[in-house]
This record gives structure tokens, sequence and C-alpha cells, in this order.
């Protein structure tokens, strides 16, 4: 069974930074398409970052050159590292996976989000 479970969720102050992990259990598909999709208070889920099974990765306008999305060479562990904070970026951030639906544009372009797999999420509060 697949298990996605994230950490490194918190509060900061804006400008701050945050480095989100998911570990990945029970995968044992060759191919690996991720992404991170948040959900702000009071609002549907969005897209934040991708990457595809060749390593490529995508970003939603609203947080390119902040946000860097990667994956370990173990392909075990997801990361998120979230710098220049801002209150806007205050959201439930979940990552999911797929070994088949692998459309990064569509994820930090408003979705769907089809994967086959999800963690959990962690809260992110950011503070002005």
């Amino acid at each position: 069974q697949v298990e996605l479970v994230e950490s490194g969720g918190g509060s900061v102050q804006a400008g701050g930074s945050l480095k989100l992990s998911c570990t990945v259990s029970g995968y044992t598909y060759s191919r690996h398409c991720m992404g991170w999709i948040r959900q702000p208070p009071g609002k549907g889920r969005e897209g934040v970052a991708a990457i595809d099974d060749d390593g490529v990765t995508s970003y939603a306008d609203s947080v390119k050159g902040r946000f860097t999305i990667s994956l370990d060479n173990a392909k075990t562990t997801l990361y998120l590292q979230m710098n220049g904070l801002k209150p806007d970026d205050t959201a439930i951030y979940y990552c999911a996976a797929d070994p088949e639906w692998c459309r990064p544009g569509t994820v930090v372009t408003g979705g769907p989000f089809m994967f086959g797999h999800w963690g959990q999420g962690t809260q992110v509060a950011v503070s002005s």
C-alpha cells in the first residue's frame, strides 16, 4: 500500500523559509510523477509545483523564483523548499504521486489533479 507522509509545516513570518518533506513508502512503480498542491483557508486546491519522471519541474506563477521542488536520488522523499514566504502562501500543503498521470503543466495551471496517491497534508501559516 502506497503511503505519503508530509512534514515540515509550521508558522513563520513573511519573508521566512520552510522546507516541506514528503516521505513515500510502498511505492513500487518504476515511474514517479509527483507534485505539491495546496488548499488555502476557505478556497479550493491549487497546484504549486510538480516534477515529472525525467526530473523536469514546473511551478505556478505565484511561486516561481521562491519555491523549489526536488526528489531525492532514491525517489523516496519529495521536497518543497519555500523561500520568501508571503501571507498568501498560508494553506494546507499536500504531496501527491502517480505512476501514470504525469502532467506537470496541468498541475501548476489549476488542475484537475488526477494523482492516485495523496498525503494527509501539512499546515503552513505565514503571518505579516
